[in-house]
Formats: C-alpha cells, structure tokens, sequence
C-alpha cells in the first residue's frame, strides 16, 4: 500500500460569525478569505515543478458538513490512494463517515478519529484545484 497521509490538506473552523471571523484573520494575520476560503499554495518536495494546495476555511457554526462531529474544528489530510486506504481503514474498525465524493480537483472520503473529530481525506487533483481556487490564494 502506498503511503497513507502525505499532508495537510486543509483545516476548517466554526464560528458564531464567520464573517467578523475572516475580517479578524485578515486583519491581524493576513490571511485572504474568498467564497470558498483561502489557499496556501507550496511545491512539492520531490519535485519543485508541481504545486500542492492547503485549504483555510471558516464554516458558520450551524454547519452540517462536519456532522457527525460536534468538535468546532476538521481537518483535511492529503492521502494517495483513497479507495484502498478507505478499504484498509474500514478493515481495522475505522468508522467511515457517508460515501466517497469524486469531484474535477479530487476524492474525498470521511472518518472519525477516536476524540469524535471528524477527518476529511482528500486525494487530490492540484492541476485541477490550481483552476478554481480564484481569489483565495494566500502563498507570497
């Protein structure tokens, strides 16, 4: 099996306001915050050419994509392999969370860790993620 985590694909906050939330990290931290978020844009290190992709984002505290967590916070953990590590997972008892997603910019699936947090895989397709992350690119 090819190797499980290769990263961090994103991390994703609740908030009362997510709106005064993003003004505030703007303000004080420079983070860009677009429709979808922001992006932390890096190259990969065994080959600088290609570039990867970090998600910021800030969800309003009544979201239901985190659900079945009740944790203010998600990560999103880049991974090779979805379907097989989704497989594996499932063999060792690991809670899997609704059915995987296949979109242009990837393959995400969902699991729960043992502190009730709930986990986004994502398997991702940068070359495509690269067309449509627009004003949220937040790399220098």
């Amino acid at each position: 099996m090819k190797k499980r985590v290769t990263g961090i694909g994103g991390i994703f906050l609740k908030a009362e306001n997510p709106d005064e939330s993003r003004e505030w990290y703007q303000k004080h931290l420079g983070i860009q915050s677009g429709k979808w978020g922001g992006t932390f844009e890096w190259r990969h290190a065994e080959d600088e050419s290609k570039k990867g992709f970090t998600a910021w984002s800030i969800f309003d505290e009544s979201t239901e994509y985190t659900n079945p967590s009740t944790k203010d916070a998600m990560i999103n953990y880049r991974v090779e392999n979805l379907e097989e590590l989704l497989d594996v997972l499932e063999q060792e008892g690991v809670e899997i969370v609704g059915k995987m997603e296949v979109h242009e910019y990837g393959k995400f699936g969902w699991i729960m860790d043992p502190n009730g947090y709930k986990i986004e895989l994502w398997e991702p397709n940068d070359e495509e993620y690269d067309k449509i992350k627009g004003d949220t690119n937040l790399s220098s």
